[in-house]
């Protein structure tokens, strides 16, 4: 991740105020990407971020936007386009949790999972798809998740997102490989994250950590040097994959 693999490119990282998110950002910018961090409503956090890039020597910005709304996105591409340029490199992170039971859920609780988690990237691949496919270069990742694979109770909606995500991923995949661009994702397994945190206690996260059988749980860390390489022109023949980062759980 050292090696300015992503020199002279532009990155966008969506939910890159905290988690796997902030990871992916200090990587991409590591390597040499210019990097436009997105927050939707986390602010400061995403300030103290590109405050330490920057005092590192890499060039980053904060972009605020709801990805979920085609207007905030157009806005979002516009700021970066006049701020650092074209946006080659796209990861879609951003993405909300939501344990209930369908019984349970609420239009408005399935609008937020589904607007954020599926049509977010939908609307910022369709955002940066076009000056890509002019370039005849481009890199996509999604962060789908294991449960985007697998299902899980309680979490039904927010499986059906990330799962909704996947095929996306792979129809994306076939319909702009001609034209040089890879599309991929990468399903995280548990990851140390706050999101993790807020839905599982102490004595589940150690439970959980002793079912993976490098015996930990991921870190954000994991999932960020993954997203570099494939957004790197060393994984130019990886295309249309949905790789698991999750320590061997579902293997």
């Amino acid at each position: 991740m050292v090696d300015g693999s992503l020199q002279n490119r532009v990155c966008l990282v969506t939910g890159a105020s905290r988690g796997i998110g902030v990871a992916i950002a200090r990587a991409a910018a590591v390597a040499g990407a210019a990097v436009a961090v997105n927050y939707r409503s986390s602010r400061r956090q995403a300030e103290l971020l590109v405050e330490e890039l920057r005092d590192l020597g890499h060039q980053a910005i904060t972009v605020q936007a709801d990805v979920g709304s085609s207007s905030d996105v157009a806005k979002m591409y516009t700021t970066i386009e006049r701020e650092l340029g074209p946006v080659s490199l796209l990861v879609n992170n951003a993405g909300v949790s939501l344990r209930e039971l369908v019984t349970h859920t609420s239009d408005e609780q399935w609008e937020l999972v589904m607007n954020t988690n599926l049509k977010g990237p939908f609307l910022c691949c369709r955002q940066a798809l076009p000056n890509m496919i002019r370039n005849r270069w481009g890199r996509i990742v999604n962060i789908v998740s294991i449960w985007g694979l697998l299902g899980a109770s309680c979490e039904s909606v927010y499986a059906a997102s990330k799962g909704g995500l996947v095929l996306f991923t792979k129809s994306l995949a076939k319909e702009v490989g001609p034209s040089g661009i890879t599309v991929n994702a990468l399903a995280p397994g548990p990851v140390e994250t706050d999101m993790l945190a807020e839905e599982l206690t102490g004595p589940e996260l150690q439970d959980l950590a002793e079912q993976i059988p490098v015996g930990r749980l991921g870190s954000p860390e994991d999932v960020a040097a993954i997203c570099v390489f494939l957004l790197s022109s060393a994984a130019n023949y990886i295309n249309g994959q949905v790789i698991p980062v999750d320590g061997g759980w579902t293997a």
